[in-house]
């Protein structure tokens, strides 16, 4: 049998709803991130830069896009004649037939995986943070405690903490109480969702609560080993991590890289963010353009004025058109005369000439304020967007759109805009 001291098990099948449109046709992991890379890669990248070169992605919702993006893993290391990455759908058995239904569900559906590599310990992540950990530095962490579990936790302000699951940690590091999302938290130790388990404690807690429905680790599986006696450590890290699972905060994520001293680095030579690469030409700027405090992916056009902005690979930004603090992806097409601020732009989509997006008077959306919101404004994948159009911010768009959906050329503040059918 293979062994293996630790494999990675990636839960990356979530929807990603609270992100809206964009993730609309893909699950959230694969959502592109950075003007060349997908949120996946951060972990992917820490794997194998940590030295861990087993990994199974669990995916589930919409996961062409993921599945196309990782391949056999080339980009990190990751064709491996024994181990690698492998990608771990649900898939029906004679019995007992499910999809995924819950974090620990997911991998208790994956335990004759995991239990071919024989491991010695088992390291959960989840697929849509954004962040460098050596994990390898935990492991050791994970090993000095004698623990039965790890998990990792950041401290957060104390004003935020019931948006988290919160550990309460003795000055051994020993959990001595959880709360989920409490009102009134003991503590600002937060829960990041990065376990290591030992391999023997984690099949047991999967198989004794295999019957929970929705069977969930920070629900079910870490009660149950507490409930058991088992010792289970804080591992505190103090450096940047940052959860996408918001339009605001994916936004905001994007735009900390244009930072003047960017408080997450993609350029540090010891700690290499991987990504399957496109053979494009590189990016042009023409003569009349200006870009200031802003990436961007090859085969990309500038020809008009771009600040504090991440743009995509293979992008056209036309002549006269003016940009502020947006994400634009790949493959995008913006016409001249245009005006966009505080926009995201998912993949492929056409804008026409003369098009404003962005600000306008401060309304709530209209159908989903709780996803669109913090004064962005939303344009879904291969949408095309008409010319000599104006949308005030809190909107969002997506699909074929022409004049007639825009009476006087005019889209409030806070509107919705989703037309379904065929797209180009």
């Amino acid at each position: 049998m293979v062994k293996k001291e630790m494999i990675a098990m990636l839960l990356a099948g979530g929807q990603g709803s609270r992100l809206g449109v964009l993730t609309t046709n893909m699950a959230k992991p694969a959502v592109p991130f950075g003007g060349r890379y997908r949120i996946i890669d951060f972990p992917l990248s820490n794997c194998i830069n940590s030295g861990i070169d087993t990994v199974g992605v669990l995916t589930q919702y919409q996961p062409l896009r993921l599945n196309t993006h990782i391949g056999i893993g080339i980009p990190w290391d990751l064709d491996r004649n024994v181990g690698g990455v492998t990608v771990l759908p649900p898939f029906e058995r004679n019995i007992n037939t499910d999809w995924y239904t819950g974090t620990a569900n997911a991998i208790y559906q994956n335990i004759e995986y995991m239990e071919s590599f024989n491991p010695d310990y088992v390291l959960i992540l989840s697929g849509d943070h954004i962040y460098k950990m050596d994990y390898e530095v935990m492991l050791d962490f994970h090993k000095k405690k004698n623990a039965a579990v790890s998990i990792a936790v950041m401290p957060v302000p104390k004003e935020e903490a019931s948006r988290f699951g919160i550990v309460v940690a003795d000055e051994d590091r020993t959990i001595t109480e959880f709360q989920e999302k409490p009102e009134e938290p003991h503590s600002n130790l937060a829960s990041m969702g990065i376990y290591i388990f030992s391999w023997r404690i984690l099949k047991e807690a999967l198989i004794a609560n295999s019957d929970q429905p929705n069977l969930d680790f920070g629900m079910h599986v870490i009660p149950f080993c507490h409930g058991k006696g088992e010792r289970i450590c804080a591992y505190e890290f103090n450096s940047y991590w940052k959860d996408v699972g918001t339009l605001h905060s994916y936004w905001e994520a994007n735009m900390e890289l244009v930072d003047i001293i960017p408080e997450f680095n993609l350029y540090e030579e010891y700690w290499k963010i991987y990504t399957k690469s496109q053979v494009v030409p590189p990016m042009y700027i023409g003569s009349n353009a200006y870009v200031e405090r802003t990436i961007s992916g090859d085969m990309t056009g500038i020809y008009g004025r771009v600040y504090g902005s991440v743009i995509g690979y293979d992008v056209v930004i036309g002549e006269g058109t003016e940009i502020h603090d947006s994400i634009i992806m790949n493959g995008v097409r913006i016409g001249s005369g245009c005006y966009l601020d505080k926009a995201i732009i998912a993949e492929d989509t056409y804008i026409g000439d003369n098009v404003r997006l962005g600000g306008g008077e401060d309304r709530p959306n209209d159908t989903r304020p709780d996803i669109y919101n913090s004064g962005l404004i939303t344009v879904g994948e291969r949408s095309i967007i008409p010319g000599g159009i104006t949308v005030g911010m809190n909107s969002v768009l997506s699909g074929e759109l022409t004049s007639d959906d825009f009476p006087g050329g005019r889209l409030p503040s806070g509107s919705t805009l989703i037309k379904g059918g065929e797209r180009r």
